[in-house]
């Protein structure tokens, strides 16, 4: 999450008149994140996230975007809810930016999840993968192996401004990836973003998922690699075996990884580090003036995926035959 525009108090009292949410209370931005403009609003009728869609969210998604998040949840899975206005639309316009309202949920983000945590996690992770199944829309995914080479593209010669030879290593590796990306893997829909902050716990209950703006359909292994690239690194950036074997089997209770994925483990798990490693390098080297938001480190994926280079096996990750 992030603020990219601004947003007034008469701007935003005027929007909610087309809500039966209360008058306006108090609002501040969310600085988090990199994507969209987030904003905490209190009315009359409680706490809700509002979202401004930036432009790098397309406006023909975010249909797929909001009826995931309605479609999970009444599958059981614990994620914000659009809410509707009165002409019944959850999705509207506001300071020239398509905008959604969703509900809070409660809950704290932990930046050095526990073991425990990453299990509940695992848990989770599969039970999403499981609910997702029904689900009418689609989306492909953008950021997946075709989606990486035009932001190596895009950062070119400027990549060594972040580290010497790093726009070097990163073409090898895209290379690499593209010529050995796993097919037809088991596939549906996956969260894509699915780190430490875009989850709400309630001491070790994992109390709510949220930010679905990167979800799409794509190899649900690919989702679980994600997971294990954030939240299964310590701050020496070594990979911390309990963590990973402790959210693998959690999500082996709820959905089995055939051999297939597991073989594919280590490659995916390369391939989620550069996809983070690429978004985070363009960031960096584009952050819009004035812009409140924090850009993420990039070299942070670089140096997992130098862990993940080094893989031979799904064994390396606490994956137990």
């Amino acid at each position: 999450m992030a603020v990219y525009t601004d947003v007034s108090a008469e701007e935003l009292a005027v929007f909610l008149g087309a809500y039966d949410l209360g008058g306006l209370l108090s609002f501040k931005g969310i600085a988090e994140g990199v994507e969209n403009s987030n904003f905490l609003i209190e009315t009359e009728r409680g706490r809700f996230i509002l979202t401004l869609y930036e432009k790098r969210v397309r406006g023909d998604d975010l249909p797929f975007f909001l009826g995931l998040m309605g479609h999970l949840a009444d599958r059981g899975i614990n994620c914000p809810l659009p809410v509707k206005a009165h002409d019944g639309k959850a999705l509207r316009s506001l300071c020239g930016r398509p905008a959604a309202i969703v509900t809070f949920l409660e809950g704290v983000s932990y930046r050095r999840p526990t073991p425990t945590q990453c299990a509940a996690l695992g848990d989770v992770l599969a039970r999403l993968h499981e609910a997702g199944k029904g689900f009418h829309l689609s989306r492909e995914n953008a950021l997946s192996v075709a989606g990486w080479r035009p932001l190596v593209e895009k950062a070119g010669t400027d990549a060594d401004r972040v580290a010497p030879g790093l726009g070097q290593a990163v073409a090898r590796e895209l290379a690499d990836l593209e010529g050995h990306w796993p097919r037809n893997l088991p596939a549906g829909v996956i969260h894509a973003d699915l780190f430490p902050n875009n989850t709400l716990f309630v001491g070790d209950t994992l109390s709510g998922v949220i930010d679905f703006y990167f979800a799409c359909n794509d190899a649900l292994a690919y989702d679980l690699a994600i997971c294990l690239n954030a939240w299964c690194f310590e701050a020496d950036f070594s990979f911390n075996l309990t963590k990973g074997r402790a959210m693998i089997e959690a999500y082996r209770a709820k959905r089995p990884l055939n051999g297939a994925e597991i073989a594919a483990l280590p490659i995916l798990c390369r391939g989620a580090a550069l996809r983070f490693l690429l978004t985070r390098l363009v960031d960096w080297l584009n952050v819009p003036p004035g812009a409140l938001v924090r850009p993420l480190d990039p070299l942070e994926y670089w140096k997992k995926l130098r862990f993940h280079q080094n893989v031979e096996d799904a064994s390396a990750y606490g994956l137990v035959a």
